[in-house]
């Protein structure tokens, strides 16, 4: 890494596409970020969202992963990539309390949401780093699609 790239933080909720060479950064505990890459095109994007599915109620938002994802992917088309050359890269899921109950597992929930999406537009995942019991902070380069990857020292961090 070096000073040509710009750096973006991703806070929950949030869409981002590097065009230009960046430096992508969110931190994820129970969340989950998707990384979409364009090798042909040098491009990529990072989303992050909280909750796996929206519940028709309160308004459309990133913040859940059945409008995040189709957003990410969209976002991409609109700035020339196509769909067929997108690979995926996923990260997150973690479940930060010691919980079993699936229902309350939000984390597994997000992960799994992330999987469907992904297969049914038909976009291979091509690396991932999911579920455990520690957050993680996530760096993405645009231009190359490279992703760095750190466990938070605090298990809750990312939250």
């Amino acid at each position: 890494m070096n000073g040509v790239y710009q750096k973006r933080y991703i806070k929950v909720g949030e869409i981002f596409v590097g065009v230009k060479p960046t430096e992508i950064v969110t931190v994820l505990g129970s969340c989950v970020a998707v990384c979409l890459h364009d090798p042909y095109e040098g491009i990529s994007s990072l989303n992050h969202y909280l909750m796996p599915l929206w519940n028709g109620t309160e308004l459309q938002s990133p913040k859940y992963g059945n409008i995040s994802i189709p957003r990410l992917i969209e976002s991409m088309e609109n700035v020339g990539c196509n769909i067929r050359n997108l690979q995926a890269k996923v990260f997150g899921g973690a479940n930060l309390n010691t919980t079993t109950n699936e229902q309350l597992m939000i984390g597994k929930r997000n992960v799994i949401v992330a999987k469907e999406i992904l297969q049914e537009y038909r976009i291979p995942i091509v690396a991932q780093d999911l579920e455990g019991a520690r957050g993680r902070r996530i760096l993405v380069q645009s231009d190359t699609g490279k992703v760095f990857l750190k466990y938070t020292k605090n298990p809750n961090e990312g939250v």
